[in-house]
């Protein structure tokens, strides 16, 4: 709904499906395309199908588009679906890489991942040219537990 709002605006929406279905990806899109959204959209996907390293270098792609237009004066929204299994795939990788797990297996720098990923959404000054990245990221919740390890930091 977000991304069916920013029609008539100014704004490029830029959806990040990380480990979501390919099925769930392709109703998001074929609900877009029905409301004229894909006009004015980037979908990038790294689904559950995927390998783990393109399911966690998924966000930084969609980051990379979304700063672009913001460095290009353009107004950027950037919807992050979900940050939780980018955190499973940095699981899997750090634990492949033999790297020290910490609390649910989980490096311990995984929040600052999520962190730098999105400090880089920012409103630029005028004089260096107005552009604004807004990030939405999602975090799944096992029984709307809000206080588990990954939503608590994010």
């Amino acid at each position: 709904d977000t991304i069916i709002n920013q029609k008539g605006g100014d704004v490029v929406c830029i959806y990040v499906a990380i480990g979501q279905k390919r099925s769930t990806v392709a109703q998001v899109v074929s609900k877009l395309t029905e409301h004229g959204a894909m006009d004015y959209t980037i979908v990038v996907a790294a689904t559950a199908s995927e390998s783990a390293p393109l399911q966690f270098i998924a966000p930084y792609t969609g980051v990379t588009m979304g700063e672009y237009f913001r460095d290009n004066k353009k107004h950027a929204l950037i919807i992050y679906d979900d940050l939780s299994k980018q955190a499973v795939a940095y699981r899997q990788l750090s634990l492949l890489l033999r790297r020290p797990p910490g609390r649910e297996a989980y490096p311990g720098d995984v929040f600052y991942l999520h962190s730098r990923l999105l400090e880089r959404a920012c409103k630029l000054s005028d004089e260096c040219g107005a552009g604004s990245l807004t990030a939405l990221p999602i975090i799944e919740t096992q029984a709307g537990d809000v206080s588990a390890y990954i939503p608590t930091n994010v």
